[in-house]
């Protein structure tokens, strides 16, 4: 015991580091945070009056409509989409008609038996019952989940956020907006709304599921720089003391966003990072040196986050792209991406993956934002083709997906 409370007291002697007691910058950095979501969505009115026009139907009791939702990460698709369903479950409140909405992500749920299970769960959760857990047939888990939403008596949204993770495995959006015309449901009905970031996903899917579906889209352009100022003075107002933000800051991370990806998410985290630069400096207010400073750090940051959820075989085609693209072979086509992934698979002891799997990691590795593709004719002498591109500075993928992979 004594000798406990000596080393204690020696440690509290000795150290000479403490927590600060005040902030200079930062009010609160909950609202820089991606969980954050705003009130009300600003620069997004067009998009908002799209998906109420497409969703008040219901309203009136007919069946919904099914929605494709397209646009580039943080462009505020999910945002934007929360947001309006809150407001039309609110009405239905109001107005004593009962719609209600789930929502089930498909970076965790990449298959249909996945967002069939997950939903399921998500209702029965909702009225008090325990999960089901897995080992049930994909069949059975539909016929429960019809059950669940058919005790509902409801007009039921699902809205399947990063949809495109499905990949080929679409059946789930084939059987749920044809529940009620199967007979599955008598008192309520299923509206579906999938949010992509891929613009060509519709063309992916089969024939049957694009008849099934017979959607409305509703597409999100990156934002301009002068909707993401907007979008920065609304968060500084929140979360940064008065008068710390120096000219210049909001214009100069607007621009650096709206010239990389239009993305408002990239912009907030170069406002917050900046402040953190400024805090870590003892300055008085957030400059535009800070600013790019700042900026080296989220793209970084970036990177590193992007990579986090990656199998071993995504890393190392990522990998691959960004040999090519520090030895200058950019735009590329596959073949030579296989070529390149091959040497470096076995460089690290695994077994290589096929051609088709590979392109399925390219695809992915598009979605994400870390490779650009781009299609080519050269006509009947040379056919169509894709050409990739590494989107994101290729020595800060080398270096973290080499640590990753070590």
């Amino acid at each position: 015991m004594g000798g406990f409370i000596n080393r204690h007291v020696e440690f509290s002697v000795m150290t000479h580091h403490e927590f600060r007691k005040t902030r200079d910058i930062f009010i609160t950095k909950d609202v820089f945070s991606e969980n954050y979501s705003p009130e009300v969505p600003i620069e997004r009115d067009d998009e908002i009056d799209e998906y109420m026009t497409a969703l008040e139907d219901s309203l009136f009791g007919d069946q919904p409509s099914n929605i494709l939702t397209y646009g580039k990460t943080g462009v505020g698709k999910t945002v934007v989409t929360k947001y309006v369903l809150n407001l039309l479950v609110e009405t239905a409140t109001e107005r004593d008609v009962d719609i209600e909405y789930f929502e089930v992500n498909c970076g965790s749920n990449q298959t249909s038996y996945q967002v069939a299970l997950s939903l399921l769960n998500k209702i029965r959760a909702q009225t008090g019952q325990s999960p089901l857990n897995r080992g049930y047939g994909f069949s059975e888990v539909m016929s429960r989940l019809y059950e669940q939403i058919e005790s509902l008596d409801a007009t039921v949204y699902v809205m399947i956020d990063e949809i495109d993770y499905l990949g080929g495995d679409d059946r789930i959006l084939y059987e749920l907006p044809r529940a009620y015309k199967n007979g599955y449901l008598d008192t309520s009905f299923v509206g579906v709304i999938g949010i992509s970031n891929d613009y060509s996903y519709r063309q992916n899917l089969s024939s049957k599921v694009k008849d099934t579906l017979q959607e409305r889209e509703i597409r999100f352009p990156p934002y301009n720089a002068s909707e993401l100022q907007s979008i920065l003075r609304e968060r500084a107002s929140e979360g940064m003391k008065s008068g710390v933000v120096g000219n210049g800051v909001i214009e100069q991370c607007a621009a650096l966003g709206a010239r990389d990806t239009g993305s408002a998410r990239q912009a907030i985290d170069l406002l917050r990072e900046a402040g953190n630069v400024a805090e870590e400096a003892s300055a008085d207010e957030v400059e535009v040196s800070h600013v790019e400073h700042a900026k080296e750090r989220v793209k970084r940051g970036r990177i590193r986050d992007g990579v986090t959820d990656l199998t071993d075989s995504g890393l190392m085609v990522l990998h691959a792209v960004a040999s090519l693209a520090r030895s200058g072979e950019t735009p590329t086509r596959l073949k030579s991406i296989v070529s390149v992934y091959e040497e470096i698979a076995t460089h690290y002891g695994r077994r290589p993956l096929g051609e088709s799997r590979i392109r399925d990691h390219v695809g992915d590795l598009t979605m994400l934002g870390f490779v650009t593709e781009e299609r080519k004719n050269l006509g009947r002498a040379g056919g169509q083709f894709y050409q990739y591109s590494l989107a994101v500075d290729s020595d800060l993928v080398y270096d973290v997906v080499s640590e990753r992979l070590s």
